[in-house]
């Protein structure tokens, strides 16, 4: 839990502070995003092989050193000189950080007998959930009081104190390191692959995505190795990642919805957070705020869905909370130029209790019914599709926000009669204070503010529509709930303590 904390507290906190880093280094704008690109493309990378890897050197080894090498590479970026060394300081981040959560629940469906999973998921997704809900306030608080060097060198601590609880008391008897061969092949195809994907979905909107012959070429390559990465490892007898696992229709359908709870979470959260700073013009820190006052309610719902949802049949309460979060965008879709801070929470209020619904017995359904040599495997693939689900929504909402802006401001400018009584009126109102004001040419101030009103809601519109396409996309899941198969009681995990 302690580890969960600091690597999801690390992505969070990264956001606030790239503003500080770019003044700081030096960095053009359009350059600064390597920071969190390059910690993703190597997360993206390590999270499916972790179940390999643990095979290969057993939770404790592997999970000690992901601790570590993450803690180090903290300090690293804390001291890093230039731009080029923080993201090479942040790419070997991102190699220990991604396998932190997969080995985790790894090691918690193996420790803890079938009818406590619910409870240790939920005390588990403590941690989880709180490092994105403080990541922004505490990011700000430490750069108003320090620098930014502190967003990482704050990680060793927690990161030291969780590498010697993990080699003090995580045991694994009996354990033999598997000798199966290396899957080279796979391992090259899966790097090749998941880094060129993740750099298009990063840049791409950037980069005016296809227009750009990198961005086109890299898109190429991540499809062809990927799909022969795919062919490799249902072929392969010793497969890196074995495929094999999405034969369970249960964990087919929870990896499903994780992959839409992914899409919908981290886009939305990147909608809302961008309407606050753009529309709202609130500062950083206010905006952590507020994520933080409307989801504060996680910390005390997840240990009671924990506690008690083992009595309600888990499907029930994912579609509970699926609906819960499509009407919290639904919600957010119908936000104006001008909203107060009450507006602003209760639709995160209501994502945040939705989400308490979803976490705990989506993980526990997909996971529980495996086999335990499978759950490693399998935990790093469901992380995975989350994560993908997060960089292609944000990507997808990115460039969609950009197209349906220009959309509104073309629909909205031919109704707009510039010779028209009522904006005659709102430009001699508008005239007459610039005047007030000792502007020199105030007719022409008066224009250029009437434009800024249209280009103002036509932002909005824009902001409205793309969070009720998630919304929409997000009610789709419940036809993935129908196929989740009710976890058996009678199943019983070997090696639980």
């Amino acid at each position: 839990m302690a580890a969960a904390l600091m690597s999801v507290l690390d992505i969070s906190i990264v956001n606030v502070a790239l503003s500080d880093i770019r003044a700081s280094f030096g960095t053009p704008l359009d350059q600064i995003a390597w920071v969190s690109t390059g910690y993703m493309m190597a997360n993206v990378v390590v999270i499916p092989m972790t179940g390999w890897l643990q095979r290969r050197f057993g939770y404790r080894k592997y999970f000690t050193f992901s601790i570590i090498l993450f803690t180090v590479a903290s300090v690293l970026c804390g001291l890093s000189w230039n731009l080029p060394s923080l993201v090479a300081f942040r790419i070997l981040q991102g190699m220990g950080g991604g396998a932190i959560i997969p080995t985790s629940q790894a090691i918690l469906f193996a420790r803890y007998p079938r009818e406590e999973h619910g409870m240790a998921g939920a005390l588990f997704g403590l941690g989880a959930v709180t490092g994105p809900l403080l990541g922004p306030t505490v990011g700000g608080l430490l750069i108003e009081a320090a620098s930014w060097h502190w967003i990482f060198l704050i990680n060793v601590p927690v990161g030291l104190f969780a590498a010697y609880m993990a080699w003090r008391y995580i045991e694994q008897p009996h354990f033999e390191p598997s000798m199966e061969k290396v899957d080279r092949n796979g391992i090259a195809l899966l790097a090749v692959g998941m880094a060129c994907l993740q750099y298009v979905l990063e840049e791409g909107n950037r980069e005016d995505w296809f227009d750009s012959r990198l961005i086109t070429l890299l898109a190429v390559i991540a499809g062809i190795a990927l799909v022969t990465f795919v062919v490799h490892e249902l072929e392969t007898p010793s497969p890196v990642v074995d495929l094999r696992v999405f034969a369970n229709r249960s964990y087919s359908a929870a990896t499903g919805v994780n992959f839409l709870v992914g899409t919908a979470l981290f886009s939305g959260s990147f909608l809302f957070s961008l309407f606050c700073g753009s529309v709202m013009r609130y500062e950083a820190l206010d905006i952590g705020l507020i994520f933080l006052k409307g989801s504060a309610i996680q910390i005390l719902l997840m240990p009671l869905i924990g506690k008690f949802g083992g009595k309600v049949d888990g499907r029930f309460l994912i579609g509970f909370g699926i609906l819960g979060m499509s009407f919290s965008l639904w919600t957010n879709g119908h936000l104006a130029t001008r909203v107060d801070e009450i507006t602003l929470i209760t639709p995160v209020f209501i994502r945040a209790c939705s989400l308490g619904f979803i976490f705990v017995p989506l993980s526990v359904m997909a996971l529980s019914n495996l086999r335990p040599e499978q759950r490693g495997n399998a935990s790093g693939l469901f992380n995975l599709t989350r994560e993908l689900g997060g960089s292609i929504g944000t990507a997808w909402m990115s460039s969609a926000l950009s197209r349906s802006t220009q959309a509104n401001v073309t629909a909205i400018t031919s109704h707009v009669d510039v010779y028209g009584q009522v904006a005659q009126e709102q430009v001699s109102q508008m005239t007459g204070a610039m005047a007030a004001r000792g502007v020199l040419n105030p007719t022409g101030a008066a224009y250029g503010l009437l434009g800024q009103r249209i280009n103002a809601q036509a932002l909005v519109r824009a902001f409205n529509t793309n969070f009720l396409i998630l919304a929409v996309l997000f009610v789709c899941a419940l036809v993935l709930v129908a196929m989740l198969q009710k976890a058996d009681p009678t199943v019983k995990v070997e090696g639980a303590h």
